[in-house]
């Protein structure tokens, strides 16, 4: 697993909006939501609960969440 996905997970779990989250980073709002994709893709989890009004985070991203940040 890269790095940089787990930096993106935070940043994008923490802000709860990919554009925020990319403005953060420095970086394009597409690559963040890719990279978010290929993060859930990799670990065979949803890590978001994604609608067009909101983003959250599911249980398995609570607790990535949580172990990331130790």
């Amino acid at each position: 697993m890269e790095l940089r996905l787990m930096r993106y997970f935070v940043v994008a779990a923490e802000e709860l909006h990919f554009a925020r989250a990319a403005e953060r980073l420095g970086i394009e709002q597409s690559p963040v939501s890719r990279a978010m994709r290929d993060l859930e893709d990799l670990l065979g989890v949803q890590l978001f609960d994604r609608s067009t009004r909101q983003t959250r985070l599911t249980w398995a991203g609570q607790v990535l969440l949580s172990e990331s940040r130790r």
